[in-house]
């Protein structure tokens, strides 16, 4: 697919930009740091090292977010922001599109969501073929409480995408406070009502009360969420009808895009199910296994999730523009934009959080330092891809944009298949308490794959991506990074922060007190050596941070 540059490029708007990316990042900070600490009384809750019942609801309730993915996962962020910005061309705003599209994904998603839920002993069979029988049985009896969550996930990304389209981008990053608000406070519940880790960690003498506090309040949390959207609809300028007349605006094309996104999704989901099972495989031998796993991705996520997506989810309706008018040049000034500001970041964040895996790792086990290693060694084996990861989100935008979802296809063939391989090897040659560290390695290796043939694509693609800049900012990135973290690592040694008995060690207060001193201190001196290299995208957050202060 390719388009000749134009000279009409849209405006800039970085001022408009700025905002929207602030707006979308608080809501993502407040949101992930409430998952955050939801993960950590999880934990407190049902335990995570050895814990049979924490693996059970982890499959649980990792299921309504894999057939949701599996069924329209990114197909809707990937087609259906492109066709409404189209849309939105139209004579009647791009109303009829929507309404008949909300229709339709809220007609199969019920039908979907009443059919996995029906399905659930077969669903936790595919994950997780090997658990144990209490630990299946309890995983089937969360799955039957969880699955519901799968039609309020589609509203929840209905509703979302269509705001973002029409540039009302707070609503859909504020949402997920509520959700973890609700849930949080069913967990709270359930520790009053039930007690602690050491009371519910093993699968067996779970009765109906305590199934339904804890998977129920989480399901509650998912409805909340997409029923928190619907109070900002008429703000976008929408009024909603249901209208089952499908034919006639465009879903055919979107179909066809979609075809590839639903291929590229299954895969994935292939992929996941050989990882599920490889972790259960670890969890059912009492060692770190699924929930520890999705743990450490939560932490992986935190900056991804706060900068690389606040600031994707703005410039992909700009993008789209581009594209739209057949302007490479300004899409080309875009994607080199966003990855300097995303790496700038980025780049300290995953340095930064490999010297604190320790404390970090602390917060989610309060019952031995074997368990804090473990989790430590995944958090360590997963954030030397970060950067990578940041990247190939952009990359995908650009893809996505451009309506090439088949080559966003094969390029997700070759992160699955690796992610696959290494799966298989890890749960035949490692010995169980290695596992999921393996798993770890693998899915880094594969997602860096991923994201350096996706560079290599989209550069094609559009003529370059002003690939020597960007280059040059990551290099300086990285050594200023590093630098840093040696500092914090010689701070963070004898605060006791990698010692069982370490003050860092004795209890979460000092871990997240050691945290603070050691991240400060190391953002402090990352922010000094960039500004001493004159780095122009420091140089200009501090001049946006004076002026806001001059007002």
């Amino acid at each position: 697919m390719s388009r000749a540059p134009t000279s009409k490029r849209m405006p800039v708007a970085e001022g408009g930009l700025g905002r929207s990316s602030a707006l979308l990042a608080a809501g993502t900070m407040v949101s992930r740091v409430l998952g955050f600490a939801k993960a950590i009384v999880l934990a407190l809750a049902i335990g995570q090292f050895g814990s049979s019942a924490g693996n059970a609801f982890a499959i649980a309730n990792q299921l309504p977010n894999n057939i949701y993915a599996l069924i329209a996962g990114g197909v809707l962020s990937a087609v259906l922001v492109p066709q409404i910005v189209r849309a939105g061309r139209d004579a009647d705003g791009g109303n009829a599109f929507v309404n008949r599209i909300l229709t339709l994904g809220v007609s199969v998603f019920l039908v979907a969501g009443i059919a996995a839920t029906i399905g659930a002993p077969l669903l936790v069979n595919l994950y997780a073929r090997d658990l144990s029988g209490d630990t299946y049985a309890l995983a089937v009896l969360f799955a039957y409480w969880c699955l519901p969550q799968v039609l309020f996930y589609a509203i929840y990304s209905l509703l979302g995408e269509v705001l973002n389209a029409r540039k009302v981008y707070g609503p859909f990053t504020w949402a997920p406070v509520v959700n973890n608000v609700v849930a949080m406070a069913g967990l709270v519940a359930f520790m009053a009502v039930y007690g602690g880790a050491a009371d519910n960690n093993a699968a067996s003498g779970w009765d109906a009360g305590r199934i339904v506090l804890l998977a129920g309040s989480a399901t509650l949390g998912v409805a909340a969420q997409a029923g928190f959207l619907a109070v900002f609809w008429r703000r976008a300028g929408l009024s909603f009808r249901p209208d089952f007349r499908w034919r006639g605006v465009g879903l055919g094309r979107t179909g066809k895009a979609a075809g590839w996104m639903f291929a590229m999704v299954v895969v994935s989901q292939v992929a996941a199910v050989f990882q599920t099972n490889a972790g259960a495989i670890a969890a059912d031998a009492q060692a770190v296994g699924n929930l520890a796993l999705q743990n450490s991705w939560l932490v992986f996520m935190l900056p991804h999730s706060i900068v690389a997506i606040s600031i994707i989810t703005v410039y992909y309706t700009r993008m789209s523009g581009h594209v739209h008018a057949g302007d490479d040049v300004a899409l080309r000034i875009d994607i080199s934009k966003s990855l300097r500001t995303i790496l700038l970041v980025v780049v300290f964040a995953s340095v930064g959080l490999m010297v604190l895996a320790y404390p970090f790792a602390r917060f989610f086990e309060s019952q031995s330092f074997e368990g804090v290693e473990a989790m430590a060694r995944l958090l360590l084996a997963y954030l030397p891809g970060l950067a990578a990861f940041s990247t190939l989100a952009v990359m995908q935008r650009v893809l996505y944009a451009r309506e090439e979802t088949r080559t966003a296809f094969w390029l997700q063939l070759v992160q699955s298949s690796l992610v696959v391989a290494s799966a298989q090897l890890c749960s035949r040659l490692l010995a169980v308490e290695d596992i999921a560290f393996g798993i770890a390695i693998g899915t880094t290796i594969a997602g860096t794959t991923q994201a350096v043939l996706a560079v290599l694509v989209v550069r094609k693609r559009i003529g370059g991506i002003d690939g020597r800049k960007v280059l040059a900012r990551v290099i300086v990135y990285t050594l200023a990074a590093l630098i840093a973290g040696g500092i914090g690592l010689t701070v963070l040694h004898p605060l006791g922060g990698f010692r069982e008995g370490g003050w860092a060690q004795s209890g979460i207060p000092q871990a997240g007190l050691s945290m603070l001193l050691v991240g400060v201190l190391m953002a402090a001196v990352y922010g000094v050596l960039l500004l001493l290299a004159r780095d122009p995208e420091v140089r200009g957050l501090v001049g946006v941070v004076r002026r806001r202060l001059g007002r």
